[in-house]
């Protein structure tokens, strides 16, 4: 039942690109693959749903079910017993990873066929699987590509073959690695050199800006605690002198009133 779910579900997505209509068109293939099964549109569209989340079908079956549903143009030329809704397919998402064009290295408009579309496909399957489970340091340092013809059309050929991963994806870091193996994927196939070395040996890159902001933050804390604790032991070197009134500006604190001992325990206390 769940394949079947999967077939009606790719099959009418590839013949509608509304965010709603396919699923009439769904339930009624799904009618014909499992007559002896009855299910309202809602209970079918959420089961699909629920299959595509939980994974219980992997990657690489996943598309072996998308191409049982969406057969590429060469196979419905050739045909002759496909069905008309199969042979006659409107421009849509699915359609398309069976009618990229993608030009070739010379920028000469030459249209990619089948065959080069199977290695994009290859090549993004094995960067998105490569990169899942690859912690943020390990991963490699994708260069900037120029926006070429052959770039652009690569890219295009490429955004129709993410549906299935995506929509199977379960959060926000799963959808995160998915985009970076679809960028590693776009590199390899253009040729762009990509760095294997990893990010280990630039540790501060590896740190996010806002945990940095945060350390430095803590680090001045620190160091003003330490001189205010040498200034109230009676530490009255310039430098010490100087941080202290810093760390009183804009207050009416003096350093020579009687509490001043009781202010700096306070701003310590307020610091830590």
């Amino acid at each position: 039942m769940n394949a079947n779910a999967l077939r009606a579900y790719f099959r009418a997505k590839g013949e509608e690109t509304g965010c709603l209509a396919y699923r009439a068109r769904m339930h009624r293939l799904f009618a014909e693959l499992e007559p002896s099964l009855t299910v309202t549109e809602q209970n079918l569209a959420d089961r699909v749903r629920y299959i595509l989340r939980s994974n219980i079908f992997d990657v690489a079956e996943l598309e072996r079910l998308r191409r049982e549903a969406v057969p590429s143009s060469d196979e419905n030329a050739t045909d002759e017993d496909a069905a008309p809704l199969m042979v006659e397919q409107p421009a849509n998402v699915d359609a398309a990873v069976n009618t990229s064009v993608v030009v070739d290295s010379n920028d000469d408009g030459t249209v990619a066929q089948e065959p080069e579309l199977e290695h994009m496909r290859n090549t993004l399957e094995e960067a998105i699987v490569e990169t899942r489970s690859t912690p943020l340091e390990n991963k490699p340092r994708l260069p900037r590509i120029a926006l070429s013809k052959r770039n652009r059309a690569v890219v295009r050929a490429l955004n129709p073959m993410l549906v299935t991963y995506l929509e199977a994806s379960r959060d926000l870091c799963e959808t995160d690695s998915i985009l970076f193996g679809a960028a590693l994927a776009v590199c390899r196939i253009i040729g762009a050199k990509v760095s294997t070395a990893g990010r280990a040996n630039g540790h501060s890159s590896a740190i996010p800006a806002w945990r940095r902001r945060i350390e430095e933050r803590i680090a001045k804390a620190r160091a003003l605690i330490g001189r205010l604790i040498c200034y109230r032991s009676g530490n009255n070197r310039p430098r010490i002198v100087r941080t202290v009134r810093m760390a009183f500006a804009g207050t009416n604190v003096s350093l020579y009133q009687p509490d001043i001992t009781q202010k700096l325990t306070e701003r310590i206390d307020d610091l830590k």
